[in-house]
């Protein structure tokens, strides 16, 4: 009785073991089905402000042409570059998302231009996804983690993390100083939808946050034929090398440290413009990660936990 028991459990066990494999294939389907080309279509609009006397900005709408390239595909690891495309020869480098499986080390953005690296413990990240965004110049931006969810035909991903303002307010606002941005992407029959639910906080040391307004955002990405980002292709195969090193030098100021402060100008430049330069000369990782160190302040704490 005992032994078929115990053969009973081991049975379960692989069949438990085999769903979840299962079911970490799909999520890294869904991941990937957010690489190509695509038509983008960003709407923001102000929804609502606890305070009466409160003046809603105008809503804000751009579009563009983005590819997204697979840079990295591991087995517990994702990572996708994205890359504008302007009048269809322009191209900009964009954001950088990283998906990492069961990952307990992530970042959440204080104020002030400051991160804090932060470790979630392995039972709560169990079957999640982490998801973590970065900055045009591969700094730090926001990140979260999460289960992908995949059921009555939808797949989708969902999370709540503190940001930095976005660069359509970064430099036209101050009257808040943090977004905590409600972020769901969802894998669609036309490509994907990213749907944020944001609120606009005003955050002082030693005291309560303050809601300013929130806003609701619906940026569309409509896939089009890879061809039409035959651009964004070209500029990544004779410019990747340099942005593999730019990666390596971050992580090492990554992995160091519980605090990262980064200074948002350096000779009147924010980073990014520093960048245009080591870029053209295709400078080494140790000049790379000189750079960095001249922006980021870093502080190792102890026991560092989220927000």
């Amino acid at each position: 009785m005992k032994r078929v028991l115990f053969l009973a459990a081991v049975i379960v066990g692989f069949s438990l073991q085999g769903v979840a494999q299962d079911k970490k294939q799909q999520d890294k389907k869904s991941i990937k089905d957010m690489c190509g080309c695509f038509k983008v279509n960003f709407k923001y609009t102000e929804t609502f402000a606890p305070e009466i006397d409160y003046e809603k900005h105008l809503d804000y709408t751009s579009g563009a042409l983005e590819w997204a390239e697979l840079i990295e595909d591991e087995n517990n690891k994702l990572s996708i570059q994205h890359l504008l495309v302007i009048k269809d020869t322009m191209v900009i480098k964009h954001w950088r998302q990283d998906w990492l499986y069961e990952n307990n080390r992530v970042f959440h953005y204080d104020k002030d231009n400051k991160w804090v690296f932060t470790e979630l413990p392995k039972d709560v990240v169990k079957g999640q996804w982490t998801q973590l965004v970065y900055q045009v110049d591969d700094s730090p931006r926001y990140s979260g983690s999460a289960t992908w969810i995949h059921a009555d035909g939808k797949n989708y991903w969902e999370n709540k993390s503190d940001s930095p303002l976005p660069r359509r307010e970064y430099s036209k606002r101050s009257d808040y100083n943090v977004m905590s941005r409600g972020n769901r992407q969802e894998i669609t029959n036309y490509g994907w939808l990213h749907e944020q639910d944001n609120d606009k906080i005003i955050r002082e040391t030693g005291k309560e946050d303050v809601l300013l307004a929130q806003e609701k955002g619906y940026n569309t990405y409509v896939r089009v034929p890879d061809e039409q980002c035959k651009a964004a292709k070209d500029w990544w195969q004779n410019n990747n090398k340099f942005w593999t090193k730019v990666r390596s030098a971050w992580d090492k100021v990554y992995t160091k440290n519980s605090e990262i402060e980064l200074a948002k100008a350096i000779d009147k430049k924010p980073l990014f413009m520093h960048f245009y330069e080591l870029e053209k000369k295709n400078a080494n990782e140790k000049e790379i990660l000189a750079l960095i160190q001249k922006f980021a302040s870093t502080k190792t704490t102890e026991n560092a936990s989220g927000k």
